[in-house]
């Protein structure tokens, strides 16, 4: 029983920055790993960066060395700096959490916020 709520999502220029944040609510400590996802028209759903509970963080080839995954430190909140933004970054964000199968081991959403990266 996690919800999750993203937000930060706009429109901005090539070469700008966004942050977006996903505000975690519920059974906030029994989270392992949570990350970010997007989906543009067209193009599979992707994973674009995660963190576990420990630290440890993964990003998709086309965003490394761009974007920046992190959380605050009670772990309710993760964020995604976007930086160095391109017109194919444009897609719909979700923020994603993975439940400790200590629990009931479930795969939470968020609603989403779309990103749009445009002159």
């Amino acid at each position: 029983q996690v919800q999750l709520v993203e937000s930060g999502g706009g429109l901005v220029q090539p070469g700008g920055s966004l942050r977006l944040s996903c505000a975690a609510s519920g059974s906030i400590l029994s989270i392992n790993a949570m990350g970010w996802y997007r989906q543009a028209p067209g193009k599979e759903r992707e994973l674009v960066a995660a963190i576990t509970s420990g630290g440890s963080t993964n990003y998709a080839d086309s965003v490394k060395g761009r974007f920046t995954i992190s959380r605050d430190n009670a772990k309710s909140t993760v964020y995604l700096q976007m930086n160095s933004l391109k017109p194919e970054d444009t897609a719909v964000y979700y923020c994603n959490a993975l439940e400790d199968s200590d629990y009931d081991g479930g795969d939470y959403w968020g609603q989403g916020t779309q990103v749009t990266v445009s002159s």
